[in-house]
């Protein structure tokens, strides 16, 4: 029977490596996507959420992944994300996903506004001096 190997990327290990998977459920922002080892090679932009796979020797297995990228290519499928959770209990996965990823990206985007209006201000007084020169 065709199987795929699973790769999951973390920005500084490699968060799971897993042969032998027979199917992989992940989430995108359209909802969740199933791959099947016959099924095309492709790329999906993934959102925080749960990824399931199965494995003959493992069965159904659970992640909770941060956002980020998966791409198919033949039978090798490879994850890139900023963080990921291995558990057990689905619910608390799911709980997980809620409360720190998304909380998290809140934060920053806080951030991010913080910054752009600090850029913004430093830009307005910089040309404003520029003028004053002039």
């Amino acid at each position: 029977m065709p199987s795929m190997t699973l790769k999951v990327l973390l920005p500084f290990e490699v968060f799971a490596d897993e042969r032998g998977v027979a199917r992989i459920v992940v989430e995108t922002a359209q909802g969740s996507f199933g791959l099947l080892p016959q099924r095309l090679d492709c790329v999906a932009a993934l959102v925080p959420g749960i990824l399931s796979f199965e494995t003959a020797s493992k069965g159904e297995v659970f992640l909770a992944l941060d956002e980020g990228v998966l791409v198919k290519t033949g039978p090798d499928v490879l994850i890139s994300a900023r963080r990921a959770l291995r558990g057990d209990d689905l619910s608390r996965l799911r709980d997980t996903v809620e409360q720190e990823f998304l909380t998290l990206d809140a934060q920053e985007e806080a951030l991010r506004t913080v910054m752009n209006r600090l850029e913004s201000g430093f830009m307005r007084r910089f040309a404003s001096m520029r003028d004053r020169r002039s």
